[in-house]
Parts: structure tokens; C-alpha cells; sequence
């Protein structure tokens, strides 16, 4: 069972939705620098040249840190969340996918049948539905955790996507969610998402965090044509412009633009900072929720190992303004695949008390950085 907790006792969603988000930020502590720095000691005593593992060297020494102990534990059994919700703002247009294919797609990941299945089933995960938002009604099934906070969201474009309680109660559903799966053994967590229109809401969040231009950040999704894009582009920007987002107010920005799998999602990796466990993303959607943990909980760690395509517009932008990348083919002296490292920490993305993590050193070992631009 968990050997770590955070304050506060597991309930519904409700009005203290906002307490039980100040608790779990409180709980979140930096790494253990100590562990870091014997981490990385074992990996220089090793039979290999120095730094020719790459990216993958960071991924041990985060480890440690977050285990505060060297060698770390194996980040294992893992178990897959996937948050599922729709979207108000489909109504504009913007995907020429029927919503109802988010319920569609619940009902293929409860029977085993989808990709995320085969893929966890072959790394022995568990996998976990929460409804935390879709418009369809689901019998109680082995698998699915019924949360809807309501069902979809509203359109941004002509208002607030939901409200801040809902925003903090998707949150909350999210951080419930990560308590329960470690509590009951698990010791790494994934990301996983559903929501037909969630890469428009996603490109809103992006845009309303960083400050990018909706043309530069605005992806094609499930491969739209050109006139369906540009409605896509004008939509997040008259959003952005309707709304007028504050990044400094996170939960304003989320109740603004997110679907409530994207609030679920940022419960989700706060809760597995709080409890010292990692955290893997997968895609863009989980990138833009990432991008809320980053802007509420500076001292923390979470390690995730993105596995999108590094062709998607908002997911560079989102390694690229908040996080420290690397690219794992070049790194580990491979051409093949596009998969790449993303090593989010929330107290800044160096290890200033060991120098270790210093843009010179991440040179000297070969690997592209930027620095986080957060607050």
C-alpha cells in the first residue's frame, strides 16, 4: 500500500474542492538533492562513456530524487488514467467528428478494444475510465469511475467553458483519482484522454499560458482540411480574445478554455507530485493540462516521457516554453522514432544546489535545453 500521503481526507468534489487544491500544493516538496547526487555518482561508475544514454540518464537521477533513496524503486505496477469529457465549443465547427464518438470511444476502451488496451496490457498497466464529462450516460461497468462534473462543457467562444467551482471540482476528481491508484499500489502513473474537440480547447490553453499566437500553436488534430483549420485558428482566437486570459490566474484560465479532462488531467499530475510518484503524459492534451501544475506547484517534481508526435504545433510549444526537453533518438544514438524526454520540475528545470542540471552540463552531456520562462 502507499507508503505517502498529502493532507486531507478522500471525498466528493464539493465546495471545498478549492481547499482540498491548496492541500495537495501544499504537500508537494522539492527533490531530494542528496539522492540526485549519488545518482548520478552510480551512473558515472558505470561500464559506459559518460552521457552516452542520453536523455535517459536524467530519467534515474529524477528518480531518485523523487524517491529521495539511490538506486530508486522501480516505477512499478503502473496503472492509465483516461479522462473523458466533450466539449462545447465543438458546435463551432472545428473537427468534422460527430461528439458522440467521445461516449463511442469510452465504450471501446472499457471492452479492452483500443490502442491504450493492447499497449498496456503488453507493459502489464492497469487501465481506468473516469467519466468525468461526456454527454451519454454509462451502465456501471468494471473499470469505468462514474465523475461527470456535468455533462460537456460550454462553447468558449460565448463564454466561460465552465465555472471556477466546476473547474475545481474536475481538479479535485483528478487529484482523487491519483490518491486511489497509488493507495492501492501502484507506483507510476499515465495520462490518457478523450474528448472530441479537446486539441481546439487544448491550443486555447497553450495560447492563454504562454502567450503564442493561435496560428503558431493551433495543430490540425485528426487531420482537418484547410477550411475546417482555419475556423479551428479563428476560433481559439476570438476565445482568447473574449476572454482576455490572466495566466497568473490558473483556475480562471482552465474555467475560461479547458474541458473538464483537462482540469481532471492537472488534478491528476498534482496529485502524483504530492505523493513523489512519476507521471508519464502522452499527447498534447496532457501536455496543456501540464501546463497548469507548472503555474500553481514551483517546488515539486514530476517526470513524464511524452510519446506524441514532436510534429504537433502545440506540443513544441509547450516543451519548449515551459519544460526541459530532450530528444531521445538523438540521445541515445538512434534514428528511429520520434519519441522524446520531457523532465518537468516544478521548483525550475535545473538543479541549481548540485549544478548538474546547469545549461553547461546538459550541453556537455548532449542535450538540448531551455529554460522554463514560469513565474
Amino acid at each position: 500500500m502507499n507508503e505517502h500521503s498529502y493532507p486531507g481526507e478522500q471525498r466528493a468534489p464539493g465546495p471545498d474542492a478549492a481547499s482540498l487544491l491548496d492541500e495537495v500544493r501544499a504537500a508537494i516538496g522539492p527533490p531530494d538533492t542528496a539522492a540526485m547526487a549519488a545518482a548520478r555518482e552510480r551512473l558515472d561508475r558505470m561500464t559506459k562513456p559518460p552521457g552516452s544514454l542520453g536523455a535517459l540518464e536524467e530519467v534515474p537521477v529524477r528518480l531518485a530524487g523523487l524517491a529521495g533513496c539511490c538506486p530508486p524503486p522501480m516505477p512499478e505496477p503502473a496503472a492509465v488514467a483516461i479522462f473523458a469529457a466533450d466539449h462545447g465549443v465543438h458546435a463551432q465547427g472545428v473537427t468534422p467528428w460527430p461528439q458522440e464518438v467521445t461516449a463511442q470511444m469510452v465504450a471501446n476502451f472499457l471492452a479492452g478494444g483500443a490502442v491504450v488496451n493492447a499497449f498496456a496490457a503488453q507493459a502489464g498497466a492497469g487501465v481506468v475510465v473516469v467519466d468525468v464529462g461526456v454527454r451519454a450516460e454509462f451502465d456501471h461497468v468494471p473499470g469505468l469511475l462514474p465523475r461527470k462534473i456535468a455533462p460537456g462543457t460550454a462553447d468558449f467562444t460565448a463564454g466561460p467553458a465552465m465555472t471556477r467551482e466546476q473547474a475545481e471540482a474536475a481538479i479535485a476528481v483528478g487529484t482523487d483519482v491519483a490518491r486511489d491508484l497509488v493507495a492501492a499500489g501502484n507506483r507510476c502513473l499515465l495520462t490518457g484522454d478523450m474528448g472530441i474537440a479537446n486539441t481546439t480547447a487544448s491550443a486555447a490553453l497553450v495560447c492563454a499560458f504562454t502567450g503564442r499566437d493561435p496560428a503558431g500553436v493551433t495543430g490540425r488534430g485528426t487531420g482537418i482540411d484547410d477550411e475546417t483549420y482555419a475556423r479551428k485558428v479563428d476560433v481559439v482566437s476570438r476565445g482568447l480574445a473574449l476572454h482576455q486570459p490572466d495566466p497568473a490566474d490558473p483556475v480562471g484560465v482552465l474555467a475560461a478554455f479547458g474541458g473538464f479532462e483537462h482540469a481532471a488531467l492537472a488534478g491528476f499530475i498534482l496529485g502524483g507530485a504530492a505523493l513523489r510518484v512519476p507521471v508519464i503524459l502522452d499527447g498534447m492534451i496532457a501536455g496543456a493540462a501540464a501546463l497548469f501544475p507548472l503555474k500553481t506547484a514551483r517546488r515539486g517534481t514530476v517526470i513524464t516521457v511524452t510519446t506524441a508526435d514532436d510534429r504537433t504545433r502545440s506540443h513544441k510549444v509547450v516543451s519548449v516554453k515551459t519544460m526541459l526537453k530532450a530528444n531521445l533518438p538523438t540521445d541515445i544514438w538512434s534514428q528511429h522514432g520520434r519519441n522524446h524526454l520531457v523532465v518537468v520540475t516544478c521548483g525550475g528545470p535545473f538543479d541549481t544546489a548540485t549544478g548538474h542540471s546547469s545549461p553547461a552540463k546538459l550541453q556537455e552531456l548532449g542535450l538540448e535545453w531551455t529554460a522554463s520562462t514560469g513565474r
